[in-house]
């Protein structure tokens, strides 16, 4: 969970990445990056269901309580794709940095609004027996749709924008209608998370240790760790994944590496102190979890989510297979991409129709090989 034209912010996030004027230096950990992002939510939905199964009913309304809900379909209307001919489900996961609330006191920058850098699309067959999660990088080039405001203001539609000012600009159901008609793939789901879930997160279960092979110094974030291991809290964590400047080659590329060495290692402290084993502890889990997130109108209450959970309870994460959409440098701003072809239209066909996804769709320009 990684934490859109912008302006520029404070932290190390959107400043154009060097790695693209530097050959193929840094891209190929491209390649590895995004395999294991999505994992993270089928756990979270698993820490909800045992949460709700081991508490009273006053614990559970104060879980219920703590999701927001967004009407999708009333907010984008019958302008969208068909629903899939199968069972297979498409859910739209999105990690946000409002600077509303609790964020604020996370990011001191003097921003307004919202943005989100991490998108997945999750596709998961019919028969609920593996996942496919589809990573849309932040600064991919698309056509916005004409969209309505939660506050029923007007977005016109524009050409060749950043995907992740869409979410800023107009908001998840725009974002939502986006990906829907850049892909032809209806989302039948929608789940954000923000900052202030993710530290609640890390700080619920006591912190999350992490190995680095390099130092991080001098970063944007204020973050300064000596190649070792280190015990991150929530605030660190949320540094740590934020980091970019100071670290490796300083690019987008060497962020994303550090975000998938985080999310192994979170993974792997779940399991070793065995949380979902303890309702107390899982209740505490599913409490900053709940808070945090924003969902579609149909998953906003803990039953809804809860059944959604344990519909996924099939899923081995071994599973879960985690690429980036394929997509080339633009060749009038080489500080943005746009999706490649015939890689992308043949990624959206196999997930439009529940079928494999061709080892010819997952091949990215822009890693020079497989995404």
């Amino acid at each position: 969970m990684s934490h859109v034209s912008t302006p520029q912010r404070s932290d190390d996030s959107d400043a154009p990445s060097p790695s693209r004027h530097r050959g193929g230096r840094g891209r190929k950990r491209e390649k590895a990056g995004g395999r294991r992002i999505g994992r993270k939510i089928l756990i979270g939905l698993g820490v909800v269901v045992v949460a709700a199964a081991g508490t009273g009913y006053w614990l559970y309304s104060d879980l219920n309580d703590n999701i927001k809900g967004v009407d999708i379909d009333k907010a984008i209307g019958d302008d969208r794709p068909e629903k899939l001919p199968t069972s297979g489900q498409n859910i739209l996961i999105l990690g946000s940095d409002s600077r509303a609330g609790a964020n604020g006191e996370l990011d001191k920058a003097d921003v307004s609004g919202a943005r989100s850098d991490t998108a997945l699309v999750v596709h998961i067959p019919e028969g609920r027996k593996k996942a496919v999660a589809v990573s849309i990088p932040r600064d991919t080039l698309v056509t916005r749709p004409e969209c309505t405001k939660s506050d029923g203001g007007k977005v016109p539609s524009a050409k060749r924008v950043m995907f992740n000012s869409v979410y800023s600009l107009a908001g998840p159901a725009c974002t939502v209608k986006t990906v829907e008609q850049m892909s032809g793939v209806r989302m039948d789901h929608y789940v954000e998370i923000d900052f202030a879930g993710f530290k609640g997160l890390v700080d619920a279960i006591g912190g999350v240790p992490v190995t680095l092979d390099k130092p991080i110094k001098g970063s944007k974030t204020g973050l300064t760790l000596d190649a070792g291991t280190h015990t991150l809290n929530g605030t660190d964590a949320l540094k740590f994944v934020r980091t970019r400047y100071g670290y490796g080659d300083g690019s987008d590329l060497g962020r994303i590496g550090l975000q998938q060495k985080f999310m192994i290692a979170l993974l792997a402290e779940i399991k070793k102190q065995d949380l979902l084993g303890s309702p107390t502890k899982a209740y505490k889990i599913a409490d900053s979890l709940t808070e945090a997130l924003t969902t579609d109108s149909d998953l906003a209450s803990l039953t809804k989510l809860t059944d959604f959970g344990r519909s996924l309870n099939g899923i081995d994460p071994a599973n879960m297979e985690t690429i980036m959409l394929p997509v080339a440098y633009d060749k009038v701003d080489p500080n943005r991409v746009v999706a490649a072809e015939p890689q992308a239209s043949t990624l959206w066909k196999a997930i439009r129709s529940d079928s494999d996804i061709p080892e010819s769709a997952k091949k990215s320009p822009a890693t020079g090989g497989t995404s």
